[in-house]
């Protein structure tokens, strides 16, 4: 059942009358009105509850108002214009009211409430900006495909009649068999509402149109311990251009369509923000995945879950973008709801990824998290993601004579990630018919991080999705289809229109760790870095070949994407590719990389997957504690948790983990003035589970020998870790250092970087020759990060 309601802003002819100015208090004994007045006004607290004041999107606003008796009598203003009181509620407080005010208009307004007299009680400053946004990410990308047609069926609002928007039918109509009656922009649509409930067979069935219940509807127990029946409202809409969705549960005999005021029935007060992971770089509304969106295990015990396709990485991976959107769809939850207990996120992968992220650019967005699969960031994966090829490419092709890159489990030597001959190269064979060489397993390059560095790096490899085919044809045509482009307001352009790109591999010494361990020559180290090139500029890339696009001949087979290398061609060594300093320098400024600064408590919680070579490798875990403790001293806000998946996965610790979040969070609330590290309560601790979820050790040691040279816990024992190959090279497991610092190749050689390889004046000039610059300093910051 849909029930179609327009925006709120568009609502507000149909609410109350605006609130009129009572008449003037007739009472004048008052011996000081002065005072008076100086009196109330001290005691009238005026606050924005749904938002930061400067961040409101569309025409309502929540507001807190303390230090009154009864509203009854006040007018709340935008500079002069009346505003309407949607919603009244009182607080436990006494004298403290929310109110949802509607009326506002684009741009900054002084917000004030007035009393009886008309006399200013109190004002601040406010901000209102479109739904559609932005809010503070700059300007918007262009095209953008809509695709509520697609997920909900939904056409786009009309907001202008140029044809580089996308096309709106009436409705009926198709672009088979009629003309747009004009064209999106901004993809917004109106929210609707519709009724789901769990059936007792499992799944979600729309509730019936004739209101009957439905025989097979199932029941769920609140976290407070009553049972309810499972029936859930499910709203849908645009915020800053993406899909959105609120699921929360409803009482059958209260339900309604109606976006303003749905009532919290049922509704334990916390609210849990899903974010979702991918990789992607833009141009799109995105998906919704419906069963995501409607997380059943937490929407059962009466959470209410958000999200929306803005915070799903598979879309995009702008994370100002993100963060942004992230701010819209919990302030306009909060509009419609009130205010939660508390926000605590779930996410895997890029879901982590923005767990991290948020909580350091958006203090107060989320509350606790339970990280799944996490990274630190983004965009310092592609540091070691984008030597992948690059080392493949010299074993499988350049070195491929050499019997050592043969073996599976040597190729970790210089790549630091696992590698199993369990796990097969599914080219492998092609490979060695065609007189390259192949180990008979993979390292986890290959089924995890393949196709990577194109989809980031080449403005060509942009995939035509079926939304994209929606648009008139051509309009797609000059997408420039990169992660640095998709990120262009943060990277910046350079003097060629170009989004500026950070990545870099200028004095990377690639097998570093394998040589003064002795587990490679120092001829292999040579040639190795003498040959390992490094990336063309996207403006200088061509098209992708096998298995890519085309056919899987010998002229079009290019796994490794070498035409889009700097490899040498005169016998010199192969050139290194620069970073852009500008570019790196705004990643840190702009907050995409994170600086280990936690704020709230998060469960880092992963299955451990190294076995299958799954890109979501354990030592990421680490690599975000080690930043957290560089930053604060200290990583007790931060709890690292593995479950065993061998052979696969079998069960999912993440509802324990909310409800050791939920003790941890109800204390951080009972004592305010208390750290987060304070508030931890005893379940709160490291820990690694069996296949079957069982407790196989917890404690403050568990994961020593990873970040400190004690004896290995007993779940660095279970759950052995790997590296990057960065890390390989020297670098730290932070692994957020994209441009090193270099130093001299006579202070390298004389501060024992080489170990006990002492190396020969032959030796020491090749070194020179592929070094020309200097070798990284690993013990120095990143050389762009700003001071």
């Amino acid at each position: 059942m849909i029930r179609k309601v327009p925006q709120l802003a568009l609502t507000v002819s149909l609410l109350a009358a605006l609130a009129a100015c009572s008449e003037p208090d007739t009472d004048t004994n008052s011996a000081n009105p002065a005072a008076d007045l100086a009196a109330a006004r001290a005691a009238v607290d005026l606050a924005v509850a749904s938002s930061a004041p400067d961040q409101i999107s569309g025409s309502s606003v929540l507001v807190t108002i303390n230090g009154i008796d009864s509203l009854q009598g006040l007018t709340f203003l935008a500079d002069d214009r009346p505003l309407a009181t949607v919603r009244e509620t009182a607080m436990s407080a006494g004298n403290s009211f929310n109110v949802l005010l509607a009326g506002l208009e684009q741009g900054s307004q002084a917000l004030s409430v007035q009393n009886s007299q008309g006399q200013v009680l109190a004002s601040i400053p406010v901000t209102s900006h479109p739904l559609s946004g932005p809010i503070f990410s700059g300007p918007q990308q262009y095209p953008f495909v809509c695709t509520s047609v697609l997920e909900w069926g939904v056409q786009p609002l009309v907001d202008h009649n140029e044809e580089w928007g996308f096309p709106v039918y009436a409705p009926g109509a198709t672009a088979e068999n009629a003309e747009p009656i004009g064209y999106s922009k901004d993809c917004m649509i109106e929210p609707f509402v519709e009724y789901h409930y769990m059936s007792t067979e499992g799944g979600y069935k729309p509730w019936p149109a004739d209101g009957m219940r439905p025989a097979d509807l199932a029941t769920t127990t609140l976290t407070d311990g009553t049972e309810v029946d499972f029936v859930v409202r499910w709203e849908r809409g645009t915020l800053n251009r993406f899909l959105y969705s609120f699921a929360t549960l409803v009482q059958p005999d209260a339900m309604t369509g109606s976006v303003i005021d749905p009532g919290p029935a049922n509704w334990n007060g916390r609210l849990l923000y899903h974010f979702e992971g991918g990789v992607g770089v833009g141009h799109s509304q995105g998906r919704v995945s419906a069963s995501r969106a409607r997380l059943p295990e937490a929407l059962g015990q009466g959470y209410a879950v958000i999200y929306s396709s803005g915070n799903r990485t598979g879309e995009h991976y702008n994370l100002q973008v993100g963060g942004e959107t992230a701010l819209m769809v919990k302030e306009h939850f909060i509009k419609r709801f009130g205010v939660p207990d508390y926000t605590v996120a779930v996410g895997g992968s890029g879901g982590a990824i923005q767990q991290y992220v948020y909580q350091q650019n958006h203090p107060g967005l989320i509350d606790a998290g339970v990280a799944q699969y996490s990274y630190p960031d983004m965009v310092t994966q592609t540091i070691h993601v984008g030597d992948c090829e690059l080392l493949e490419h010299y074993m499988d092709v350049t070195d491929r004579n050499n019997p050592r890159w043969q073996v599976t489990g040597n190729r970790s030597l210089i790549m630091g990630f696992n590698s199993t001959d369990a796990v097969p190269d599914p080219l492998a064979d092609i490979k060695r018919q065609l007189g390259y060489a192949s180990a008979p397993g993979a390292n986890e390059c290959i089924p995890a991080w393949r196709g990577l560095t194109p989809l980031s790096m080449n403005p060509h490899y942009g995939q035509v999705r079926e939304q994209d085919k929606m648009h008139p044809p051509g309009i797609m045509d000059d997408v420039v289809w990169t992660h640095y482009d998709d990120l262009k307001n943060i990277y910046g352009v350079d003097e060629n229109g170009w989004a500026r790109t950070p990545w870099d591999n200028v004095g990377v010494q690639y097998g570093l760790q394998a040589l003064t361990e002795g587990a490679i020559t120092p001829e292999e180290f040579l040639d190795l870095n003498e040959k390992v090139g490094g990336w063309k500029h996207p403006s200088d890339m061509v098209q992708e070949g096998a298995p890519f696009l085309g056919e899987m001949t010998p002229e079009n087979f290019d796994p490794w994407s070498s035409r889009n290398m700097n490899l040498s061609t005169n016998g010199e060594p192969a050139p290194r590719t620069s970073g852009d300093l500008q570019a790196i320098s705004a990643l840190y400024e702009s907050g995409m990389v994170f600086d280990g600064q936690l704020n709230i408590p998060i469960i880092d919680w992963r299955h451990y997957l190294e076995h299958v070579l799954d890109m979501h490798n354990s030592h990421q875990s680490f690599s975000a504690r080690q930043r957290i403790e560089n930053q604060m001293g200290h990583s007790n806000n931060q709890l690292i948790w593995f479950t065993d998946a061998r052979p696969e996965p079998a069960f999912d610790q993440t509802l324990q983990a909310l409800e050791v979040l939920h003790e941890w969070v109800s204390n951080i609330k009972a004592n305010p003035d208390a750290s987060v590290a304070a508030a931890r309560p005893d379940s709160a601790q490291d820990a690694c589970f069996n296949t079957q979820g069982e407790l196989i050790a917890q404690g403050d040691d568990v994961w020593n020998g990873i970040l400190n040279e004690q004896p290995e816990g007993a779940c660095t024992q279970q759950f052995p870790v790997y590296s990057t190959s960065r890390m390989v090279a020297g670098g730290p497991i932070e692994g957020s250092i994209f441009k090193c610092e270099l130093k001299s190749l006579d202070q390298a050689l004389a501060d024992g970087t080489y170990g006990s390889w002492q190396p020969d004046q032959t030796q020491q000039q090749r070194l020179r020759n592929i070094f020309p610059q200097g070798v990284c300093d690993y013990s120095e910051p990143d050389s762009a990060r700003p001071q």
